[in-house]
């Protein structure tokens, strides 16, 4: 059974993005990234300074809670899959409106060592 706050954030995150993670320098300047999964989200399009995860002030334009572990670095766009074309598929550079995820945010659950929240913050483009 699941806990009820975990319960709540599911119920919460009505919204569709994809999201490409794992990302890895191509040796050419660029990234490649695993292919592109549908996420559900609460996404807010707000804008506030966050710090990324080495330390500096940066502006993140979206705040996303999200009920699963996303990699910093990583490229989401509120929409659905279907509404890409094949290359943009393959390249989250290619989507106008994809964000780099500047910061996750990892909260443990009261008395939960396995259990989170997290919170994605986006920032612009690569």
């Amino acid at each position: 059974m699941a806990n009820p706050i975990i319960r709540f954030v599911e119920s919460v995150c009505v919204q569709t993005a994809v999201y490409w993670g794992s990302p890895n320098p191509d040796g050419y300047g660029g990234y490649s990234y695993d292919a592109p999964v549908e996420v559900l989200c609460r996404w807010d399009d707000k804008v506030q300074m966050v710090r990324d995860s080495r330390g500096d002030e940066v502006v993140s334009n979206a705040e996303i809670m999200v009920a699963q572990d996303l990699a910093e670095g990583g490229m989401m766009h509120l929409g659905k899959l279907t509404e890409l074309t094949e290359s943009q598929k393959n390249n989250p550079l290619e989507v106008p409106q994809a964000r780099i995820i500047l910061r996750l945010n990892r909260v443990p659950l009261f008395r939960s060592k396995t259990e989170f929240i997290y919170t994605v913050f986006l920032g612009g483009r690569r």
